[in-house]
């Protein structure tokens, strides 16, 4: 089977076969790559601490041969990975002092978050959550109920953020179901989504999804994530064109990263295509500091260069706000600020 055959073969499976068929393997995803393992500097201790995870959907994305493809550079593992860098630890954000229900993070006034569930479609090496203890507050069918009725108790909640991992990995029936049951609390106005599932496996968009979406009494937003303009391949902007047809508001939030997407040119394309997409540029975050992550961080005076730069060329609507979450804030904080 040619490598043309057996990708149109893979993207016309369904979207829980096409991430059954993900890259597991660090040889299998290097082989698609042409790319030699030896001249990569790769790290199978990375991969066993931190498993490697990677749709074809996005792998096709990839610049085959290219090393530093910036794309490659977020789900590879490599030896950086094992460094133990002073600042770094395993909850950069402050999620687990804002546990205020099993499966639940009170953070910030209005609004909580729901993790729904420990997986992912993609494992991205920067990931804050890396080293997150899923197993401790993934939502069961008890402790989901119990998440509920703190929301339900709560009547400053209006806005209630779907997350994880990644919320889409849920079926649709136990996302229907948890969208219902959120509907019956009066005072909540919103749920937001925020899913990496449209940008590297854009097949969850179903027309199942879709209506489950389209039905909910609360205004349903969507926040995507996407680093780089490579990202938005052709099956990626059918999805978010169905999004947008839905009325469904979709918003990008996008993670400043070494070697990635460190450069005004690349954030400018970012923003355009996103936008010729339906998205509207929300956040660009600088790195949060997660054990493993460290080579991907930019430092803040460069960071603030760049958006400088971003900003002289970009009109201000499509100009992401460079913020910071910090542990313990009430709300994210600019990184001017942060000066």
């Amino acid at each position: 089977m040619t490598e043309e055959s057996y990708e149109t073969e893979h993207f016309s499976l369904n979207w829980q076969q096409q991430l059954a068929g993900a890259f597991t393997r660090l040889d299998d995803l290097c082989g698609y790559l042409h790319l030699s393992m030896d001249g990569l500097p790769i790290a199978v201790a990375a991969s066993q601490k931190f498993a490697l995870k990677v749709p074809l959907s996005f792998a096709a994305s990839i610049e085959k041969g290219n090393p530093h493809d910036p794309l490659l550079r977020q789900v590879l593992p490599i030896a950086d990975e094992l460094l133990n860098i002073p600042g770094f630890g395993d909850d950069p954000v402050g999620d687990l002092p804002a546990v205020a229900e099993i499966g639940v993070l009170h953070k910030y006034h209005g609004r909580v978050l729901l993790i729904n569930t420990g997986t992912c479609a993609i494992n991205c090496r920067y990931c804050f959550r890396r080293n997150f203890p899923y197993a401790d507050m993934q939502l069961s069918r008890q402790k989901q109920q119990a998440a509920l009725n703190y929301i339900n108790a709560d009547p400053s909640i209006t806005e209630v953020i779907l997350s994880g991992g990644d919320p889409l990995m849920l079926n649709d029936s136990q996302l229907a179901g948890l969208i219902q049951q959120l509907n019956q609390i009066g005072h909540v106005e919103r749920i937001r989504i925020h899913s990496r599932l449209p940008i590297v496996l854009p097949a969850r968009i179903t027309d199942e999804l879709l209506a489950i979406l389209a039905s909910s009494g609360k205004t349903i937003v969507m926040v995507v994530h996407c680093n780089h303009a490579n990202e938005l391949n052709p099956r990626v902007a059918a999805a978010l064109a169905r999004l947008k047809k839905t009325g469904i508001a979709v918003f990008n939030q996008a993670v400043l990263l070494k070697g990635v997407n460190d450069e005004a040119g690349v954030l400018c394309g970012l923003s355009e295509r996103l936008f010729r997409h339906g998205v509207t540029p929300y956040y660009l975050h600088l790195l949060d500091k997660a054990q493993g992550a460290g080579h991907f961080e930019v430092g803040l005076a460069e960071a603030l260069s760049i958006m400088r730069e971003v900003q002289a060329t970009l009109p201000g609507y499509l100009v992401p706000k460079l913020v910071k979450e910090q542990a313990g804030a009430a709300y994210k904080i600019y990184a001017s600020d942060l000066v």
